[in-house]
């Protein structure tokens, strides 16, 4: 099995204690959206089904990896600015 690449690698620091967390492949995203999400909402949901998507080659990574984003910004994680 091959690993899809989000393209440059998002890291994300827990706005509660500042623990930092690499995200480089489309299924390690995928992972974390469904089991390590502080919060279920509508941006959660939305990247899900857009990780969903192009792990099925359906529409493009950077599409995922933008929804992907919009959800941590939306649980209240803080991305590196390279990210």
């Amino acid at each position: 099995m091959f690993e899809i690449q989000l393209g440059a690698p998002i890291t994300l620091y827990s706005a509660h204690n500042g623990v930092a967390e690499r995200f480089s492949t489309i299924e390690k995203a995928r992972h974390w959206l469904r089991r390590n999400w502080p919060i279920a909402d509508d941006a959660r949901q939305a990247a899900l089904e857009k990780t969903d998507s192009a792990m099925d080659c359906m529409s493009p990574v950077k599409e995922a990896r933008r929804a992907f984003v919009a959800a941590a910004l939306s649980a209240g994680f803080v991305p590196d600015r390279a990210s």
